[in-house]
C-alpha cells in the first residue's frame, strides 16, 4: 500500500522537491496543497513578466500534464488551515486529508512597513503572481509609481514598472542601494545606471507615512520630502511563512527549525524552502533551497543525505545593469580595479583567500571569482594578476 505524503506549498523549493522524488522508484502518493490557484511556477521571472518580457505561461514549471503524469493530487486554491500530529491530518476548508509524511513549504511572506496608510488601495506587495498583475492592472504607462525598498526585489519592480511606462521611484533607507550585496562605491555605480535609464532614487529615505483620502495619493518621508504616488510597492524584506508550523506546536524561532535531514521534531512532519531555519539560518535565495530539496527527496527515499548551506551569488535581473556579488566584505585586504564611469571590481581577502567578491559593469569573470571563492584557493600565486581575471593568471595556479 502506498504511503501517503502532503506537502503544504507549490513554490520553487517543493517543485524541485517533487522533480528529484519522482526521478526514482518510491511507494509514495503526493497530495498538493497551495494557497495559490495554480501549480509551481519560476518565481524569479516575476519581473520579466511585470516588464512584459515575458507572459506568466513562459515561467511555468510544473503545468497539469506535468502533475497528472505523476499521479500527483493537486488541491490549488485550497489553504490548509490546521494540522493536526496526533492524528497525522491536515484540515482544509474542503475536509481533512491524512499523511504518513507531511512536508511543509509554506515559504515566506512580504514584510508591510507599519506606517499610516499602509492599508490603502493602491499599496502593494512584490511576491507573487497577483502581485505581478495588480501592478501591470494598475494602468502604470504615466502614472507615479514609488518603490520603497532598494534591495534586490525593489529594484527588479522598480524597472519592471519603467519599462510599462511608469515615472518610478526609488525610496531605500540606506545609503547606498542594495547594501547587503554591494559596496558603497557599486551602489552608487548602480544608482548612477538607473538614473540614466529614468529610474529616481532616494537613499536615506525612511518613510513616515502613505498619504490619500479613498487611496494611495503620495509617500511621506521623515524629512518631509512628498513624493507623489499613484501605485506604492513595498519590497523591504520577506519573514518565514510559520503561523502554521507554530499553531501545531513545532519548534520555531525565526523560521520552523529543520535538522541536516530537513526534518522538524517531529519525526513524521519536514519543512523546506524559504520557511526554514536550519543551525540558525534562514534562507532566500534559490541555490540553498534547491540543495534542501535534493536532500528532503533523498530523506524520503531512505537514502542518506545532510543538508549543509552553500555560498550563494546575486546577480540583478535588470537590463544595462549588469552585477555580480558574493561572500562578505569583512576581510582584512581589498583588491580594487575601478574607473570613474566603471567598470569597477574589489576582491575582498581574508587570510590569502578570497571571501568576497564585488563586480559592476563587467561581470564575464565573476564565476571564475567565484569557483575560486568556494574552492577556498590560495591566491598568493595570483595575487600580481588577480584583479585582471582568468586571462591574466599563470596556467599552473588556475583552479
Amino acid at each position: 500500500m502506498a504511503r501517503r505524503l502532503v506537502v503544504i506549498g507549490a513554490g520553487m523549493a517543493s517543485g524541485r522537491m517533487l522533480e528529484h522524488l519522482f526521478a526514482a522508484p518510491h511507494d509514495w502518493s503526493v497530495t498538493l496543497f497551495n494557497a495559490e490557484p495554480r501549480g509551481t511556477y519560476d518565481r524569479l521571472m516575476l519581473s520579466p513578466v511585470l516588464s512584459g518580457e515575458k507572459t506568466y505561461a513562459q515561467i511555468v514549471t510544473h503545468d497539469a500534464d506535468w502533475y497528472a503524469a505523476r499521479g500527483i493530487e493537486t488541491r490549488f486554491g485550497e489553504s490548509v488551515t490546521r494540522i493536526d500530529r496526533a492524528a497525522r491530518i491536515v484540515h482544509s476548508a474542503k475536509g481533512a486529508t491524512p499523511y504518513d509524511a507531511l512536508v511543509i513549504a509554506t515559504g515566506s511572506a512580504p514584510f508591510i512597513i507599519p506606517v499610516p496608510g499602509k492599508d490603502l488601495p493602491g499599496v502593494v506587495t512584490y511576491r507573487d503572481l497577483e502581485d505581478t498583475e495588480a501592478m501591470i492592472a494598475a494602468g502604470l504607462a504615466g502614472r507615479n509609481a514609488v518603490v520603497i525598498g532598494g534591495g534586490l526585489l525593489g529594484l527588479e519592480a522598480a524597472a519592471g514598472m519603467a519599462a510599462r511606462g511608469a515615472s518610478v521611484t526609488v525610496v531605500h533607507l540606506m545609503g547606498h542601494l542594495m547594501e547587503r550585496q554591494l559596496d558603497p562605491a557599486a551602489g552608487a555605480l548602480l544608482q548612477r545606471d538607473l538614473e540614466r535609464r529614468g529610474i529616481r532614487v532616494h537613499c536615506n529615505g525612511a518613510t513616515k507615512a502613505i498619504l490619500g483620502t479613498n487611496r494611495v495619493e503620495a509617500v511621506l518621508l521623515e524629512d518631509g520630502t512628498v513624493i507623489p504616488a499613484d501605485l506604492v510597492c513595498m519590497a523591504v524584506g520577506i519573514r518565514p511563512e510559520t503561523r502554521l508550523a507554530t499553531d501545531a506546536g513545532l519548534e520555531v524561532e525565526r523560521g520552523i527549525t529543520v535538522d541536516d535531514r530537513m526534518q522538524t521534531a517531529d519525526p513524521h512532519i519536514f519543512a523546506l524552502g524559504e520557511c526554514t531555519e536550519h543551525r540558525g539560518q534562514v534562507f532566500g535565495l534559490v541555490a540553498p533551497l534547491y540543495r534542501q530539496a535534493e536532500v528532503l527527496a533523498s530523506t524520503l527515499l531512505g537514502q542518506p543525505a545532510s543538508f549543509a548551506p552553500i555560498q550563494t551569488a546575486t546577480r540583478l535581473k535588470v537590463t544595462g545593469c549588469d552585477l555580480f556579488s558574493a561572500g562578505d566584505f569583512s576581510g582584512s585586504e581589498d583588491i580594487v580595479l575601478a574607473a570613474p564611469a566603471g567598470p569597477y571590481r574589489r576582491i575582498v581577502v581574508n587570510e590569502g583567500r578570497i571571501a568576497g567578491i564585488v563586480m559592476y559593469g563587467d561581470t564575464g569573470d565573476g564565476g571564475w571569482f567565484y569557483d575560486l571563492m568556494k574552492a577556498r584557493q590560495d591566491i598568493a600565486p595570483l595575487r600580481d594578476t588577480l584583479i585582471f581575471g582568468p586571462a591574466f593568471a599563470p596556467q599552473e595556479a588556475r583552479p
